[in-house]
């Protein structure tokens, strides 16, 4: 099956910040031709339990996946884990400290959404708030659009809930690769090219970045992205030749919260998978 061309690894549904539930991401998988695919839920990893439970034969080969908010004095980073086990304590202490970073996050910014603006909302809708897996930005921002506090989730995140500063928790690179490793999973780095906002890493800084994370134990590079020019994807691909690592493709779907396509990676721009990736594939086929 080292012959899979349509793949999507890096999805979101409404366990984190998507707006599809896993039976729709799945159903929507499976409409599209999907061959492989994996849910990488921000801090979460009850979606791949949910498809787990519902897969039928026939459907496309599915791999558990999460995805990581990492930062640390060297700046920001997005790790992901695929095929690990989702009962290894490493990975479930993970999830638990990065659920507790984001709810912290959520009572900041909604205390600062009243002080500084006068923004309520009823209890029952801060109830269901709560009642979220991993409640964010775009579920506050959906929130301020219902009532009528901006005219659009972009607005109310960039005009209204970015203006907080507060030194956010997050989980250190190292900490995510080595929790993944230890649930025997494969820890990936995401959109590498991406820093922080519209930063681009790129030449000697990428280089040094993922030389950084290899000296943690990352195992491979999420080259094939929604966005990224084939200049982009060839010096992505020359690193995890030189380091012989992984290369792992991802559109990053949120479902309606994002315009991007799910299976939206570039893979079909290319006449032939990398080594890295034909390696990945064959681990689960």
């Amino acid at each position: 099956m080292n012959d899979i061309r349509l793949i999507d690894l890096h999805m979101h549904t409404t366990i984190s910040d998507g707006t599809d539930s896993p039976a729709e991401l799945l159903e929507k998988a499976r409409g599209i031709g999907l061959e492989m695919f994996s849910v990488a839920d921000h801090d979460a990893i009850k979606a791949g339990l949910i498809i787990q439970e519902i897969l039928k034969e026939g459907d496309p080969v599915f791999i558990n996946g999460v995805e990581f908010s990492c930062r640390d004095e060297e700046g920001k980073y997005h790790i992901l884990g695929y095929g690990y086990d989702p009962e290894a304590p490493s990975i479930r202490h993970l999830i638990e400290k990065g659920h507790s970073f984001r709810m912290e996050k959520l009572n900041a910014r909604l205390d600062f959404l009243k002080t500084e603006f006068g923004f309520v909302f009823p209890q029952d809708e801060l109830d269901k708030l709560y009642k979220l897996d991993n409640p964010g930005k775009p579920h506050i921002g959906n929130l301020m659009v219902k009532y009528g506090y901006a005219d659009t989730k972009n607005n109310a995140i960039h005009n209204y809930i970015n203006k907080l500063r507060i030194a956010n928790k997050h989980l250190r690179p190292e900490e995510a690769i080595e929790g993944i490793l230890g649930g025997r999973g494969i820890p990936v780095l995401a959109h590498p090219i991406s820093g922080d906002g519209d930063q681009l890493i790129l030449g000697l800084e990428l280089e040094l970045r993922i030389k950084r994370l290899l000296n943690f134990g990352i195992k491979g590079l999420e080259v094939f992205y929604f966005g990224y020019t084939p200049k982009m994807r060839d010096e992505l691909i020359k690193y995890a030749e030189r380091y012989n690592l992984y290369v792992t493709a991802g559109s990053d779907y949120h479902g309606d919260n994002k315009m991007i396509d799910m299976g939206d990676t570039g893979l079909d721009e290319v006449d032939e998978l990398p080594e890295g990736m034909q390696r990945f594939i064959g681990m689960f086929c």
